[in-house]
């Protein structure tokens, strides 16, 4: 959820751009089937709901199992293996396999598990959006305190973005 949050807000507020953020969720709170859809557009949203998604974190295998049928053929995953271990055919998707749980878990906690995936996409998405707009997003959404740490988590999810960790 606060992914989506910041990526709507990153491409709104720092880009320019129209967005529409919609999420729907379960009484999970971690780990379960959650959902943010971004849409994104330069010009007028008609419709505000993902009909194909170009692009999907998946950081459950409840999550994978659940939305995998609306991201489009050729379309980015982006997967944390520890979490999802039945992984969609690869031939459909562009893979990319992010352990951002554990990432997150050696700066401070899985509350920084959002940074980390949102650093890891950024390298894939750097062609329609500045580094500098999402570090400006991250930094209004997370709690004053922890700005500096998700600042780091973001940093450390860029690695594994730039690295070519499609399978």
């Amino acid at each position: 959820m606060t992914t989506g949050r910041i990526l709507g807000e990153a491409f709104t507020l720092y880009e320019g751009k129209n967005s529409v953020n919609n999420q729907s969720y379960g009484p999970e709170s971690r780990g379960g089937a959650c959902r943010s859809e971004v849409v994104v557009s330069d010009g007028e949203i008609h419709y505000p709901n993902v009909r194909k998604a170009d692009l999907f974190i998946a950081l459950s295998q409840v999550a994978l199992d659940t939305y995998i049928a609306d991201l489009k053929e050729g379309g980015i995953l982006l997967l944390d293996p520890n979490s999802v271990k039945n992984v969609p055919d690869r031939d459909k998707y562009q893979v990319y396999e992010v352990p951002t749980m554990e990432v997150a878990h050696d700066i401070g906690g899985v509350k920084f598990q959002n940074s980390v995936a949102l650093g890891a996409l950024y390298p894939l998405i750097a062609h329609i959006i500045k580094e500098s707009s999402l570090r400006q997003a991250i930094s209004k959404n997370v709690p004053p305190k922890t700005v500096e740490i998700n600042m780091e988590a973001f940093r450390r999810g860029m690695h594994y973005g730039k690295e070519d960790r499609g399978k």
